[in-house]
C-alpha cells in the first residue's frame, strides 16, 4: 500500500497484493465510496493466483481531498497514474458504478492506446449516460440528481446512512436480507471522503456521455447488471452499453442490485473469473 502523485499534483491512495510477475486485476470503485468496497474480489482473485490492485479516487477514502478535478477525464487519469506507477500490463480493469465510468474513459484514452489492457469488466456502470434527456429517455430526470446534491449539502451524514439502507443494496424491497454491517461500511467509507468530491462527483456520474468511449474500446468487455438495479436503471446504462462495445458481453441478474457486488460476491466472482480465464 502506498500513494502516487498525479500530473496535478495529488496524493492517491492505492493497495497492491499479490505476485508481482502475476497478471494484474485494477478496480475502480463506485462513488462516494473507497477501494475498500472490493474488499470481497480482492481476496478472491488474490487467491486465485493474481495480482490485485485498487485506488481511492481523488477525494474520496484516503486519497488527498483536492476542490477540483472531480470529473471523468481526471479520474480516469488518476487511475493512469497509478497504471503508470506501477508499471501495470496485460492488466485486466474492472469498475462498479461511477467506477465502470472510470473505467471506460481510462480505456479508451490511455490504456488501450498504451497497450496495456487485456479485458474490461463494468459492473453496474453508469455508461454511457445516466441523465434522462431528448435523446436518451431511459435516463433518470435531473431533479433526482439535484434532489441527491441537496440531501447531502444538508445533511451527508444521514444521506449516507439512507442510500445503503434503501436502494443500493435492494433493502428497501419486501422480504429482503439486510445486512447493518454492510450498511454501516458504506456509510464509513463515504464519510472518510470529502463533502466537496461527493458534491461534484454527482455532476460527473449523471451528467457524462461516454457514448465515444464505448466505441473506441475494442478489447472483450463484460457488462454485468442487476435487473432491479435501483440507482443505475439497466435500460439507460449495460442494455445500451453491451450495443456500442465492439467485443461487449451483457450478464444480468433477475431481482439483484445496484450493490451485487458486495451481497453477491460469490456469484460475481465467479462469473469474472470465468471471463477473465475464457
Amino acid at each position: 500500500m502506498g500513494f502516487v502523485t498525479t500530473d496535478d499534483n495529488v496524493q492517491i491512495f492505492y493497495k497492491d497484493w499479490g505476485p508481482k510477475d502475476a497478471q494484474p486485476i485494477v478496480f475502480h470503485h463506485g462513488w462516494p465510496l473507497s477501494s475498500d468496497d472490493w474488499d470481497a474480489q480482492m481476496l478472491f482473485f488474490l487467491s486465485r493466483g493474481y495480482r490485485v490492485i485498487a485506488h481511492d479516487r481523488r477525494g474520496h477514502g484516503r486519497s488527498e481531498q483536492v476542490d477540483s478535478g472531480h470529473d471523468i477525464d481526471h479520474y480516469a487519469a488518476d487511475a493512469l497514474a497509478v497504471v503508470n506507477a506501477l508499471d501495470l500490463r496485460n492488466a485486466v480493469h474492472i469498475g462498479h458504478s461511477t467506477g465502470g465510468g472510470e473505467v471506460a474513459r481510462y480505456v479508451a484514452v490511455h490504456g488501450e492506446p498504451a497497450g496495456r489492457v487485456a479485458r474490461a469488466v463494468l459492473v453496474a456502470a453508469i455508461p454511457p449516460l445516466m441523465l434522462k434527456t431528448d435523446d436518451n429517455p431511459e435516463g433518470t430526470p435531473i431533479g433526482v440528481f439535484d434532489g441527491f446534491r441537496s440531501a447531502l449539502a444538508a445533511n451527508r451524514a444521514q444521506f449516507f446512512r439512507d442510500v445503503p439502507a434503501g436502494p443500493f443494496y435492494g433493502f428497501n424491497r419486501t422480504g429482503a436480507d439486510v445486512y447493518e454491517g454492510v450498511i454501516q461500511n458504506w456509510w464509513r467509507q463515504g464519510m472518510m471522503g470529502s463533502a466537496k468530491a461527493h458534491y461534484d462527483g454527482i455532476k460527473a456520474f449523471s451528467e457524462t456521455d461516454q457514448t465515444e468511449d464505448l466505441k473506441r474500446i475494442t478489447v472483450p468487455t463484460l457488462v454485468l447488471h442487476g435487473e432491479d438495479d435501483q440507482v443505475v436503471p439497466i435500460a439507460a446504462s449495460a442494455e445500451k452499453s453491451v450495443k456500442l462495445l465492439v467485443k461487449g458481453t451483457l450478464k444480468t441478474y433477475p431481482g439483484l442490485s445496484h450493490g451485487m457486488l458486495t451481497i453477491n460476491a460469490e456469484l460475481l466472482n465467479a462469473d469474472i473469473l470465468a471471463f477473465i480465464e475464457g
